[in-house]
């Protein structure tokens, strides 16, 4: 019998229970990015993101993550189509009762700041009270382990520790949807490796709903409840990868199911690079 993860595509996005059953956070209708330079950033993309999924976009240099990304996070406009969040039209506000966050390439911390005055700064620029802010900066630096760290500055931290540092600051003021540019791309794998782990426990004890932009097949498979691959000239989906693994850890890294996902997946991906293929055509055998 085939021990692979759920893995195929049926005309509805899926999750590691099926198709998603969960309220929509985020949906996205027709949406196209053409840049004033004449550069067709993204073709027509259809997406809902459900609440409590941890879904990745993974695809070669060009095709349009980040501009995708970048449009969720209502950071740009789309030439065309709609989106909504929680069934509105515009991104919520800092008091509303869903919120969303956004973490980096880079940690982007401010040089001359320790490292609490950097996870405060949405508070502070929220007009958080300061014993509320207090308080919630204590227990977002816990969460990330760096409750030791606060006065240190930037430069006094590692590379993994900084991008600690900025997922504290995202969570700080308690989103629901975290939006994660290859946060873990520029650092060693041991570490990218306890990062990932890192970012799991999170997502499960936080109840966030992810969407992740990663270069790595392997992080991708290891990480997601849902793959989206993108290929390039214009940016667009080609296919949607369901993964069912409830139980993440070494044992699931080193697992045959692991490594035959990641071949499937990479499959995928060596077709998104082929600008003729239509979604839904790319197949990962079931």
């Amino acid at each position: 019998m085939d021990a692979r993860p759920h893995a195929r595509r049926e005309g509805a996005p899926l999750t590691a229970s099926g198709p998603l059953a969960g309220p929509i956070v985020v949906s996205a209708q027709g949406l196209v990015k053409t840049y004033p330079n004449g550069t067709a950033a993204l073709a027509p993309v259809d997406l809902d993101i459900a609440d409590g999924e941890f879904l990745t976009l993974l695809g070669p240099s060009g095709c349009g993550k980040t501009t995708l990304l970048n449009l969720v996070a209502g950071l740009i406009e789309p030439t065309q189509g709609a989106i909504a969040w929680w069934g509105e039209p515009r991104p919520p506000g800092a008091n509303a009762p869903h919120r969303l966050a956004y973490v980096f390439q880079s940690p982007t911390l401010m040089p001359w700041a320790s490292v609490t005055a950097n996870v405060r700064l949405p508070l502070t620029l929220a007009g958080e009270p300061d014993a509320r802010a207090d308080v919630a900066v204590a227990a977002s630096l816990e969460l990330v382990g760096l409750e030791a760290f606060g006065d240190r500055y930037p430069r006094e931290l590692s590379g993994g520790m900084q991008m600690r540092a900025s997922i504290a600051r995202a969570l700080v003021t308690r989103p629901t949807l975290l939006l994660m540019d290859e946060p873990f791309g520029a650092l060693d794998e041991f570490t990218r490796a306890r990062l990932d782990d890192e970012l799991l426990e999170l997502w499960r004890s936080r109840a966030l709903t992810i969407v992740f932009v990663t270069h790595s097949i392997a992080e991708a498979v290891y990480l997601s409840t849902r793959i989206v691959v993108m290929g390039p000239r214009p940016g667009r989906i080609l296919e949607e990868v369901g993964v069912n693994a409830p139980q993440r850890g070494d044992r699931w890294r080193a697992s045959p199911a692991f490594a035959a996902l990641c071949a499937d997946v990479l499959a995928l991906v060596r077709n998104a690079g082929q600008a003729e293929v239509p979604r839904g055509k790319a197949r990962v055998p079931a």
